[in-house]
């Protein structure tokens, strides 16, 4: 399933790559007794592009990166990694990857330099330290001892340990889970730069903003499943036209709206989400209901789809549930 196609991010910075395919997966497929973990699942991941991979717990996300990183062995499908078809990752593969885990933890007495000194002695050829210490933005920390360093700082080390082998496909698990705003952007920046120096990015994360601010294509899965993929607008378009009305009120009141607007009112606690064709005339119904009723709207506002209203409409779930 080679796209082709002129990424959105990669457009907004002039580049454009060629579909050069690095990962193809086709019918992937892993059970564990009776439970599908993974049923049937096909995607490709080109170089230059960021590929998201979403999906609630329990969805097949996991066992899915696991095969693909050579931690597990799938029990039916294809894999075609560089070019060529492989029955499992092995040594030859993996020294063309990078994985960047959702938890990870270094020696606290080491300093940063000696980290990549150690890591560097894993591969037969290494990337410079020092240009690696410089992408992720920690030059000033490179004779800093780990237990000194913030967990954006800890995180940015481990992805600089993920790039020593100057990886052409590198997964980045739940890259910026933990960290601050400000952390997290400064991850963002760097998994952009990684695919402007051509890599291809497999990402997992919990962060909803985060796929749709990064990712050329995203693949929802659920129930062992890809259900949607596309790029993050694609994927809001097909989600409708409809205008979003976000407001709290007491969930007793809940029923009653869902009458008024069958089909349209999504509840989560006291916060409300209703689903709008014709914006005066429905706020204006609206409205009126709560006058009518004596129920107080709270924090009201209006909005646009976006990919976490995609993904609850097709999985009934949040991303963290």
């Amino acid at each position: 399933m080679s796209r082709g196609h002129l990424s959105r991010n990669a457009a907004l910075e002039g580049v454009l790559y060629c579909s050069v395919v690095l990962l193809r997966v086709r019918d992937l497929r892993k059970s564990y007794g009776p439970v599908r973990a993974v049923d049937g699942i096909s995607f490709s991941v080109e170089a230059g592009t960021i590929f998201a991979l979403l999906g609630p717990n329990g969805a097949g996300k996991t066992t899915t990166v696991e095969i693909l990183e050579g931690l597990r062995h799938p029990d039916a499908g294809e894999i075609e990694l560089f070019g060529e078809k492989v029955e499992r990752i092995g040594p030859a593969q993996k020294a063309r990857m990078g994985v960047l885990l959702q938890e990870g933890a270094f020696e606290s007495y080491l300093r940063v330099q000696e980290v990549l000194r150690l890591f560097s002695s894993f591969f037969p050829r290494a990337h410079d330290s020092r240009e690696l210490l410089s992408l992720v933005g920690l030059s000033d920390k490179a004779r800093a001892l780990v237990k000194t360093l913030s967990g954006g700082q800890k995180k940015r080390l481990a992805l600089a340990v993920a790039l020593l082998n100057d990886p052409e496909l590198l997964f980045l698990d739940e890259p910026t889970t933990g960290l601050d705003p400000q952390a997290r952007r400064h991850v963002w920046e760097i998994t952009a730069e990684l695919r402007r120096q051509g890599k291809a990015v497999f990402l997992t994360t919990h962060y909803m903003e985060e796929a749709e601010t990064l990712a050329d294509w995203v693949a929802i899965m659920d129930h062992g499943r890809i259900i949607a993929e596309g790029t993050p607008q694609d994927l809001i378009r097909r989600f409708g036209t409809e205008t979003l009305l976000e407001f709290e009120m007491p969930k007793a009141a809940f029923p009653e709206l869902s009458q008024l607007f069958p089909g349209k009112a999504r509840q989560d606690g006291e916060r409300v989400t209703l689903a709008v064709q014709n914006l005066p005339q429905d706020l204006s119904s609206l409205l009126s209901w709560a006058s009518g009723k004596g129920v107080a709207l709270r924090n009201l506002l209006v909005r646009q789809p976006n990919l976490e209203d995609v993904f609850l409409s097709l999985t009934g779930r949040r991303l963290r549930d």
